[in-house]
């Protein structure tokens, strides 16, 4: 954090949300920030060579693409929690991996191609000693999903859901091979250079403002979430990373996930399945740098939607944070020999 000043936190905020589909994109960056575009270069250039600064790429949406994916919630024997951990960690499928303060102490999510079987993925794992059980926990109803950290300590926006969900083309999307293709290349990570699109439009075989063309219908069908920058969370301070599970009364879940979704502070909002052992309906996902702050913006936040029966569960260890590859996949097993070391 001490080798990052405002610049560098204004433009980390800038291209959290808004990346400029053109041809010279940091030309029209450093216009806003009244600066030079060799500048915003360098700033973001050096953010990426210490760690802050993770990937700038198109951010899909898995369900659209055809995916399916869950949410997985373990209780792992305590010996054993790193060891299974990492053998999960194996499955091109898994894009996060934490463990957090709970009996169900590991929490991960998986996701299938078209034509997977997701339990049947989920099932590969149960070769692995230590498993004491596991729950499934899918999307029931996607409130919102956006990460933007708020980089810039004096624009911090109030704890209030003031956020308006963006409007999205309900069209079906059944990818053919070139959509296919169009996704593997906008998923790299763009280079931070004068012309960063060029590549991909002569990889694709297009020109370019066919690409930024293809890139805004994306867009506007839900295809693509957007073209951003996704920054690491612990290295700019964020981290209490904390999940905030709701129990909401049946009849109020799709007023809360909506009220709890217009928070900026939230990142993620789902109504996901409840089990015997687990009654909490409602997730959504905040991202502070304190748990103090983390638990105080909790009780602002039950203050307005007023649900009595909550908690936080902080991610006390990250043991996977990636991105889905989308197309890319190879068949996955876990033979039991696998050793544990």
């Amino acid at each position: 954090m001490t080798s990052m000043d405002e610049l560098d936190k204004e433009l980390l905020n800038e291209i959290q949300w808004t990346f400029p589909l053109v041809t010279r994109p940091f030309d029209a960056i450093a216009k806003k920030f009244n600066t030079t575009p060799e500048i915003v270069k360098e700033r973001l250039n050096q953010l990426k060579e210490i760690g802050v600064l993770r990937q700038l790429s198109a951010i899909f949406d898995t369900r659209k693409l055809g995916y399916t994916s869950s949410l997985v919630a373990m209780e792992i024997e305590h010996d054993k929690l790193e060891y299974v951990a990492s053998q999960i960690n194996r499955h091109p499928g898994v894009s996060h991996n934490y463990e957090r303060d709970h009996q169900f102490n590991l929490w991960f999510t998986l996701a299938v191609p078209p034509g997977s079987d997701l339990k049947t993925e989920l099932d590969k794992f149960n070769v692995l000693k230590g498993i004491k059980k596991v729950r499934m926990l899918p999307t029931l109803q996607l409130f919102k999903i956006g990460v933007k950290l708020d980089m810039v300590d004096e624009k911090k926006h109030d704890v209030a859901p003031t956020e308006e969900k963006k409007e999205i083309k309900n069209v079906k999307f059944e990818p053919t091979e070139e959509d296919k293709d169009f996704i593997r290349e906008l998923q790299k990570d763009m280079d931070v250079i004068d012309e960063p699109f060029v590549k991909a439009a002569n990889n694709l075989g297009m020109t370019e403002n066919e690409l930024f063309e293809k890139m805004k219908h994306y867009e506007e069908i839900g295809v693509m979430r957007r073209f951003a920058a996704i920054l690491r969370h612990r290295q700019v301070g964020f981290t209490a990373n904390g999940m905030i599970v709701w129990k909401v009364p049946e009849d109020k879940i799709t007023d809360v996930g909506a009220q709890l979704g217009a928070f900026p502070q939230v990142s993620h909002c789902y109504e996901r399945p409840t089990y015997p052992d687990w009654p909490y309906n409602v997730f959504s996902m905040i991202h502070c740098k304190t748990h103090d702050e983390a638990n105080e913006m909790a009780k602002t936040i039950q203050d307005q939607i007023h649900v009595d029966d909550y908690r936080i569960l902080f991610s006390s260890r990250e043991f996977k944070k990636t991105r889905v590859e989308y197309f890319v996949e190879n068949s996955f097993s876990l033979e039991e020999t696998v050793p544990a070391s």
